[in-house]
């Protein structure tokens, strides 16, 4: 009796492959390939009845052959890809056979850090390390992974791989969602780039597409040659559910098979890929049509199945859903929550962006920024915060250097508000997060054609150091800090006549615990300032964002440790007299 395996595509067998489709209105499916000479009856399929077609193990189809799926339906025949395509040739050509156990992971496995101490990097493998020795792949990638380790940070997230139309792209066009991009190098490739980041200690988060598929390259259209309407057919809705912004091409996840379609998904890159996490592209527009109102439920209770997924069965690993709606339920485990562990937040970069963008010091809202560094949807790390992602630095925006100056996006009004910036983003509680090249003030505005330039990591060393620094304290790696790692705050200080702010972090307190970030948003620098502070003793200065070893145009005001004093202010027991550079953040603690 032919052995009957379960699984989905091309499933690696003792001896070659077998394989199983779902095509319930097809007449008849085919697997044809290079290990038949692509005969359309050498090996015909069977069908089981419920929709679904097996064709049990060929035993000389080898990893590496190419082969697709032949269906006919009435009196039409035609080649498809395989929906569950682990590797294909390119968006318009063949499937290709691949066995995922045969890569060596050496014994390492999933990394992710937890929430309260991560710090991500946002990345496009196609620009990321592009120019005379490099072809903007993941090999590539992996070749700059010592530079985000001097950085310092512990997660990178990688806008999404999967296989799109064309070698450019930002990724957000997935033709194949079960394949890794052929022009990045395909599944070994990342499979490479994943070992060496676990290795370093750095997590791997991978942004995937369920909102859409294609448009174009799109072998899921009209699959088994069924549709209405003239739309897409099995994998996708056929009524006024089907329209996005990007297409009419919405999964239909009121559909069982396509609920596990994309369950599938979620499962093969935690599974195969050992990826930390994943980060959903664009959630309003699967509980919404239009992404507004939730008026896909079943999109909404898909959200929820594969949140749900990923924290009960890779405990330890994290699920982001990109929702910018601000709605705590989002990432609420309780009835009617869609039990992300974290959203990015919209509520964090608009009004902090606002506020460095602004040209006159006037019209900064020190209350906004005071919101924003202490929203919560409940848990203080169920949100990622920024200044600069993928989306905040193209569409019509640019990055922060270029938003602030234009004119002169390496001067000193644009190095002294981004870094500001990105000290409130590494202060604040949340996930914090950086997108390339902000670390060596890449300017302009982000696009799939445009590699990152990098000689300016030498040239904005400082700048560099600067992230560094920051992020070491973040993490608490030098052991003063721990209260950055904690989801306490208290603004205590937020004076809109002298755009001066001042806050409290903590974890449980006390000395190596307590943070105080002193925050001046303003053109001019402040001398003797009376600040509060928490608790009395000596206040030592960790990091001063004007210090000169940061940059050649900084060192406007000379900044010293903090001795508190018995009156108090700011609704506090003890003050101090802090003198401040213009457009400049203090952050003090206690302690050795």
């Amino acid at each position: 009796m032919a052995e009957h395996l379960p699984g989905m595509g091309a499933i690696k067998a003792s001896e070659g492959f077998a394989f199983r489709v779902w095509a319930p209105h097809a007449r008849s499916v085919a697997v044809i390939g290079e290990f038949n000479d692509w005969s359309v009856e050498a090996n015909p399929m069977t069908s089981e009845e419920n929709g679904y077609w097996y064709h049990p193990p060929i035993e000389n189809a080898s990893a590496g052959h190419e082969y697709k799926l032949w269906l006919a339906n009435d009196d039409n025949g035609f080649a498809r890809r395989d929906p569950y395509s682990f590797q294909v040739t390119n968006s318009v050509g063949n499937s290709v056979l691949y066995n995922h156990d045969a890569f060596d992971w050496g014994g390492n496995g999933a990394n992710c850090p937890p929430h309260n101490s991560m710090v991500i990097y946002e990345l496009h493998v196609g620009t990321f390390n592009n120019g005379p020795d490099a072809d903007g792949t993941l090999h590539d990638v992996a070749e700059r992974l010592d530079h985000l380790v001097d950085l310092g940070v512990n997660a990178i997230q990688l806008m999404p791989v999967a296989e799109f139309a064309g070698d450019q792209s930002w990724g957000y066009n997935p033709s194949d969602p079960f394949a890794v991009e052929s022009a990045y190098g395909g599944p070994d490739a990342l499979k490479s780039l994943v070992k060496q980041a676990h290795e370093r200690g750095i997590a791997v988060i991978l942004d995937v597409v369920y909102n859409h598929f294609g448009p174009s390259d799109l072998d899921l259209w009209q699959f088994d040659g069924w549709s209405e309407n003239d739309l897409g057919g099995i994998y996708f809705y056929n009524d006024w559910r089907a329209s996005t912004p990007w297409g009419d091409t919405r999964p239909d996840y009121g559909r069982e098979e396509v609920r596990r379609y994309l369950r599938d998904n979620v499962l093969m890159w935690l599974a195969n890929y050992q990826m930390d996490g994943l980060r959903l592209d664009m959630t309003p527009f699967m509980r919404s049509v239009d992404g507004t109102e939730r008026n896909l439920p079943e999109g909404w209770d898909l959200m929820r199945w594969l949140a749900e997924t990923v924290r009960q069965e890779y405990p330890g690993r994290i699920i982001i859903a990109e929702d910018l709606h601000g709605d705590p339920h989002v990432t609420s485990t309780d009835a009617g929550g869609a039990a992300f562990h974290a959203q990015w937040d919209a509520l964090f970069v608009h009004p902090v962006r606002e506020a460095l963008e602004q040209v006159e010091d006037h019209y900064r809202s020190i209350a906004d920024v005071t919101d924003a560094l202490t929203h919560s949807y409940g848990d203080p790390f169920a949100r990622v915060i920024y200044t600069e992602s993928h989306d905040e630095v193209a569409n019509g925006r640019s990055r922060v250097p270029a938003s602030v100056d234009e004119g002169d996006q390496s001067g000193w009004a644009a190095q002294k508000r981004s870094t500001l910036g990105a000290a409130l983003m590494l202060t604040a509680p949340g996930i914090p997060m950086l997108f390339q090249g902000q670390e060596f003030l890449e300017g302009g505005w982000f696009r799939d054609d445009v590699p990152l330039d990098w000689r300016r990591r030498e040239d904005f060393a400082g700048i560099a150091n600067l992230y560094a620094d920051l992020i070491s304290l973040r993490l608490n790696r030098w052991g003063h800090s721990r209260g950055l790692t904690g989801g306490n705050i208290h603004v205590f200080h937020a004076d809109e006549e002298t755009n001066l702010l001042a806050y409290h972090r903590w974890a449980e307190g006390g000395p190596g615990d307590s943070v105080v970030v002193v925050v001046n948003l303003s053109a001019q620098g402040r001398e003797d300032q009376r600040v509060g502070l928490p608790s009395g003793g000596l206040w030592t200065l960790r990091f001063n964002s004007d210090a000169p070893s940061y940059s050649a145009l900084f060192g406007h005001a000379e900044s010293f440790d903090l001795e508190a004093h018995d009156e108090g202010a700011d609704g506090l027991d003890f003050h101090g007299n802090v003198t401040i550079a213009p457009y400049s953040v203090l952050i003090y603690s206690q302690g050795a």
